[in-house]
């Protein structure tokens, strides 16, 4: 989670001025509020995340204990993988996070029946990854979400209409999701070639090879 600073700065005029400080990461919170208050000129100081919550130094500190317990900085990757002939589909989920102080890496896939094709593959793969989040207890946090669907990541982002209606339920689903879980979604398109490590968790999926998997990153 980054945090930025909004403070009233008592200036040598009879004027108060006001200032806002650009985000930084949450464990450098109190270090820039008490160098700011050392200066004995804040007169009033609020804090603020990503998501326009604000609160005192003396409610953050509290806040800030139980944020070291809830997964943050959360960075996704999505794939899915059609197979005409089986009529099977591939969906692989790779999920980047910290918590505790420390970073985590998930690693999953699935084999899936009843996809018509690509595209619904491509959908159910994000279900089943924002499904993850929900099961690691990811809530009320930013979270980067990285796809090479144009069609799934477009329609999300409500660029482009989605008129089929087997899509347009998964994407039903999928908003009713990330509504749940209070994310604020950051989509980036990536290119085939950039989303390997899905891309790779969704052709084993649908060649036999079951991966699931929550590793501690060094």
């Amino acid at each position: 989670m980054q945090m930025k600073i909004n403070f009233k700065y008592k200036s040598k005029t009879t004027s108060d001025l006001w200032f806002e400080s650009g985000y930084f990461p949450r464990k450098e919170t109190l270090i820039h509020v008490d160098d700011l208050i050392k200066t004995g000129r804040v007169m009033d100081l609020e804090i603020m995340d990503e998501m326009g919550n604000s609160w005192t130094r003396k409610e953050f500190i509290k806040l800030n204990q139980e944020l070291e317990k809830e997964p943050e900085n959360i960075v996704v990757f999505f794939d899915g993988g059609y197979d005409k002939e089986s009529s099977f589909a591939g969906a692989g989920s790779v999920i980047y996070y910290d918590k505790g102080g420390e970073s985590f890496r998930i690693r999953k896939n699935d084999l899936l029946e009843g996809i018509e094709d690509n595209n619904e593959a491509e959908y159910a793969a994000l279900h089943i990854t924002l499904r993850l989040l929900e099961e690691i207890g990811v809530k009320n946090v930013p979270c980067t979400i990285h796809g090479d669907s144009q069609v799934v990541m477009k329609q999300l982002g409500g660029e482009w209409p989605c008129y089929e209606e087997g899509l347009s339920r998964w994407l039903d689903r999928i908003e009713a999701l990330i509504h749940k879980l209070g994310l604020k979604p950051n989509l980036v398109v990536l290119n085939r070639k950039d989303n390997k490590e899905a891309d790779k968790l969704a052709n084993q999926a649908l060649q036999g090879t079951k991966v699931h998997s929550n590793k501690r990153l060094e």
